[in-house]
């Protein structure tokens, strides 16, 4: 049994100034909400360019997984939560000010969203199925009729809830990793990334695959980018900030960041998806789900990594 003695109140670990307070569920809604962000965004864009056509999976099939993952994400959410029964308070009033504010209603406005943009395909996919009530038809040649006009709102929302992911991080700050305004770009960057890569997997166009490789390509290179000039920023802030960067750059968050996040998340997926490109024969789902994981795995480094940092005091 060892035995730790606390001469002051403070600095004690995993208490203060440490305070664990985000566990598993927060990541997985982090990477959920992204990923849902992103496959919107690119629904609605080709939508709105009238290209559905020529996207059928950035479209039409992509965006059934939206549902699902928003589902999951604030399932996640809610089993964090300490007080279930008080959720709704968030939708008592808007705070413009608050990150939270405009996550949960932009999460409000985009739930039913992504329910209404499937029932538009519903009978495109099931053209032979009858529907035992009228008014059932009925709503889903309105919400077909009207899917451009659902396009516009929803590609500025996806904006919204991809980059809110980051700025829900950024604004606490007490946790110098966090208290940064590159992690809502670069939480966009990261959602639509995995979102181009789960287009890629499910696509069986060679035109619209090809696309969405270039795309992802450019994503990743973003990233890395967006990345690189995150650490010159820890590196050239306070001993602080250089302390809080030491986590992934040398300290116990390094071989997980740097191997499954930059190595096996961003830089050989875009190997092997240029290696695609220049004619090779690639499996498709592997860099796609190298994409996915990294991308998963990034959210629990930022979120484990970022609760570690602090002030000393």
């Amino acid at each position: 049994m060892k035995e730790v003695l606390f001469a002051s109140g403070r600095n004690i670990p995993n208490v203060d100034p440490q305070l664990h307070a985000w566990h598993w569920p927060i990541p997985v809604y982090l990477f959920l909400g992204g990923l849902a962000a992103g496959l919107l965004f690119f629904a609605s864009y080709y939508t709105i360019m009238g290209k559905e056509k020529e996207m059928p999976a950035a479209t039409k099939w992509a965006p059934f997984f939206v549902p699902i993952t928003l589902v999951v994400g604030l399932g996640a959410l809610f089993y964090d939560l300490t007080n279930k029964l008080f959720f709704w308070r968030l939708y008592t009033t808007i705070r413009i000010e608050s990150p939270m504010s405009w996550g949960a209603w932009a999460l409000m406005i985009i739930t039913p969203l992504s329910f209404l943009w499937i029932a538009s395909y519903l009978k495109e996919i099931f053209p032979n199925w009858s529907w035992k009530y009228d008014f059932l038809e009925k709503i889903m040649d309105w919400v077909t009729k009207n899917r451009k006009v659902m396009a516009w709102i929803l590609l500025p929302m996806s904006i919204i809830l991809g980059i809110y992911t980051g700025i829900l991080l950024s604004a606490f700050n007490a946790r110098p990793l966090w208290n940064n305004s590159i992690l809502g770009p670069l939480f966009l960057v990261s959602g639509l990334s995995t979102a181009a890569a789960l287009i890629v997997w499910l696509s069986k166009d060679a035109h619209e695959k090809h696309l969405f490789t270039k795309i992802d390509l450019v994503l990743i290179a973003t990233e890395l980018f967006i990345l690189t000039h995150m650490f010159m920023g820890f590196q050239a802030g306070t001993s602080v900030q250089q302390e809080a960067a030491f986590l992934l750059n040398g300290g116990e968050f390094t071989v997980v960041f740097w191997v499954f996040v930059v190595i096996l998340g961003l830089v050989f997926p875009a190997i092997l998806e240029i290696s695609e490109l220049i004619g090779y024969k690639v499996p498709v789902a592997v860099p796609a789900m190298l994409v996915i994981i990294g991308g998963l795995v990034f959210r629990f480094v930022m979120v484990e990594a970022g609760q570690i940092t602090r002030y000393l005091y």
